[in-house]
């Protein structure tokens, strides 16, 4: 049943969903699994019983509480095996023509532990022992009355065995510099588990210490688990009494060495530098996984990569913008100090998608902006106003609006007309533009207030800031014009005023024509 949920997963590209694992996560996870894999170990260095944990209070109480149990048989020969394989890997790592060593390291361990076992036969020593020869034998499931009732047993173990397969192949992937397909590995456990299910083996997953081997060892691709398989299958078939005289304590080195190479503290101080919650992220991943176990850690570190993204997602980074000085090009009054804005013009840049789940946080944003907007916390240029009485929208970086948002742009749109502001958009891309359309909130808005550049819808509030001031005693308010001050000014056109002229506040007529870039068209 694992074998089927995996494989329909794959099959139903579902493998996007395991890119929320960020490099973070797979960071502080393979850093704690590999102490706590280590330490696992400990028995048949030390020559007594440990219990079987996968966090790391239990194991270091027990390695205390057996102390006096000590021995040193297993020990030296442990620590020495351990020397020699880290040994040969350092070699083979820093001469190409000696690459040889860190793939035969494992092998030569083996082998000569063995010869020591099979020649002095130490008491003191654990061995392999009696092996069943022969492979599993094949069955096919013929009842399934019980299947209904494995059901949620079969998600949690589904679950975990991606995670936790999905999380030495990511770190494996970073390590070698290859892309994971999520969906092909996804497939492959499906297939693995219901392959295996005719043998009645448990369910298959990524092995962390055996794939922290197969790494240490130099295999670069899939071939190496195929060779390996067929190597296993004719030594289970006809090579088991070899294996009797195996030192326990070699096997545990071999882990120990595999999985030291993933131990990823530099990552950590790397991320302290760079990005504090890539690091708090790390941290919470690896305590969690350390103090409660590898199925735990690796849940809460997804989960609170999701809390952030979900975080991000409805609290979007917003930006006041200014024109830099002696350019066209509107940036970041923040990252740009010398940027300057304009005396009853807020431009505002939303850099996400708007929908249901950030909308609130927008229209709060937009308020505080246009409560803040004649603040002296930027310079100030244009017509002397008290207020504002234009919010520019800059929509470039909006990719998707939803139904949720569209109902709150009208609201807004009315909010703001109640308070004498108009609203104008600019460089929506053609997917918000048509859902503003089909909404109705491009006629709401008025077609005339759609722009393509940032600096022609400046250029019309300005226009319109200007005659504000001029007409203020004879017009209160220019929306309760009957003909708009937009249609007035097009009327007027030759005798439009200068840019300069508009952002200095001097009235004075000039014969020059304004280079607009409308971006719809009024309807005839």
């Amino acid at each position: 049943m694992v074998g089927v949920f995996e494989c329909i997963m794959g099959l139903l590209r579902l493998g996007w969903l395991l890119r929320f694992i960020s490099h973070s996560v797979i960071s502080g996870f393979t850093t704690a699994s590999a102490i706590i894999i280590a330490l696992s170990q400990a028995k048949d260095f030390l020559g007594y019983s440990v219990v079987r944990s996968s966090e790391i209070i239990p194991l270091v109480k027990s390695i205390i509480i057996g102390a006096d149990k000590f021995s040193w048989p297993p020990f030296v020969m442990g620590s020495i095996t351990l020397a020699v394989l880290l040994l040969m890997k350092q070699s083979g790592k820093s001469r190409k023509s000696l690459r040889f060593l860190r793939a035969s390291g494992p092998l030569t361990a083996v082998v000569l532990s063995t010869a020591f076992a099979k020649v002095f036969h130490p008491s003191s020593i654990s061995l392999v022992g009696e092996i069943p020869q022969g492979l599993p034998s094949f069955s096919v499931p013929k009842k399934f009355e019980y299947a209904k009732s494995l059901i949620p047993t079969t998600v949690l173990i589904t679950g975990v065995a991606i995670l936790e397969s999905v999380g030495i192949a990511k770190a494996l992937a970073a390590k070698n510099g290859y892309e994971l397909d999520s969906n092909q590995e996804l497939f492959g456990l499906g297939v693995a588990n219901i392959v295996g299910s005719f043998f009645s083996v448990y369910p298959t997953t990524g092995s962390f210490s055996r794939s922290a081997v197969n790494h240490e060892s130099g295999a670069k691709t899939g071939l190496s688990g195929l060779i390996m398989g067929i190597i296993m299958g004719c030594a289970l078939q006809f090579l088991t009494p070899l294996f009797e005289y195996i030192p326990q304590c070699a096997l545990a080195a071999i882990v120990i060495s595999a999985v030291i190479g993933l131990v990823d503290y530099d990552e950590a101080f790397f991320l302290w530098r760079v990005d504090k919650r890539d690091f708090l992220l790390w941290t919470i991943t690896f305590i969690f996984t350390l103090f409660l176990g590898i199925e735990i850690g690796v849940l809460v570190g997804v989960g609170v990569s999701l809390a952030f993204v979900i975080h991000e997602s409805a609290n979007p980074h917003i930006a006041v913008l200014g024109r830099l000085p002696g350019t066209t090009i509107y940036r970041n009054i923040e990252q740009y100090p010398e940027a300057y804005s304009y005396n009853g013009i807020v431009i505002v840049r939303i850099d996400a998608p708007i929908y249901f789940a950030n909308i609130s946080y927008i229209k709060d944003k937009l308020r505080e902006y246009e409560i803040e907007g004649d603040s002296d916390a930027a310079i100030k240029r244009g017509p002397e106003v008290t207020r504002i009485h234009f919010v520019i929208l800059e929509m470039a970086p909006i990719t998707y609006i939803d139904s949720s948002a569209v109902q709150a742009l009208k609201d807004l749109y009315h909010e703001y007309k109640s308070r004498n502001i108009q609203i104008a958009i600019s460089n929506p891309n053609c997917d918000v533009l048509l859902t503003l359309t089909r909404s109705g909130v491009v006629d709401l808005i008025g077609r005339e207030w759609y722009f393509v550049r940032v600096h022609d819808a400046v250029q019309v509030c300005l226009q319109h800031v200007q005659s504000l001031t001029d007409n203020s005693r004879k017009q209160p308010s220019y929306l309760e014009s009957k003909s708009s001050l937009f249609q007035r000014l097009l009327k007027q056109r030759p005798d439009d005023l200068s840019l300069s002229q508009l952002e200095s506040g001097n009235f004075s007529q000039k014969d020059e024509s304004s280079n607009l870039e409308p971006l719809l068209s009024k309807k005839p």
